[in-house]
């Protein structure tokens, strides 16, 4: 039993002793109709290179982790470290460019702050000679202004008798 998903995948169902390639060249040798053709066998040819690659690629990562090293060659091993000494220059570069970015943000940041200290500090000034003026003009109106009143006195009479009157 062959099945294709909806997604394009391919599921096969049939006897352990038996596999699809196995299924299907029996099938042509019976009924006389082709099945694999020149553009079937290109697909099945790309496929196993591209499993090649992939294969190739993982063992060279696996290199570069530095894991599998011990049955290289010299070359490869120079190879390796090549490419690694490479890497590590890109990612310094990269690390410099970042560090003289923030660098660069931290410097006008610095400055914008400057600017807005001094700001503010115009604005105190100006606040508080503002606030001078009408500190004096209220001043000399509330003296103007200012009556004499009798002061209030008050009769405090305690709620207990005093206990040293007791004794």
């Amino acid at each position: 039993l062959v099945i294709f998903a909806s997604s394009g995948k391919m599921h096969e169902y049939c006897s352990p002793s038996t596999n699809l390639i196995h299924m299907l060249d029996r099938y042509h040798k019976a009924s006389g109709k082709r099945l694999w053709d020149a553009k079937h066998e290109n697909l099945s040819n790309e496929i196993d290179r591209i499993k090649k690659e992939n294969d190739s690629m993982q063992i060279e990562l696996r290199h570069l982790k530095g894991e599998d090293i011990t049955s290289s060659q010299y070359k490869e091993l120079m190879n390796i470290e090549d490419g690694l000494g490479n890497g590590l220059t890109k990612v310094r570069d990269k690390q410099m460019e970042l560090f003289k970015m923030k660098q660069r943000n931290g410097e006008m940041l610095e400055e914008e702050n400057q600017q807005l200290g001094y700001v503010l500090h115009q604005q105190e000034m100006t606040a508080m000679n503002g606030n001078m003026r009408e500190f004096e003009n209220g001043f000399h109106q509330k003296v103007r202004d200012f009556q004499p009143q009798m002061p209030l006195s008050f009769r405090v009479q305690p709620m207990q008798p005093n206990l040293h009157e007791r004794i």
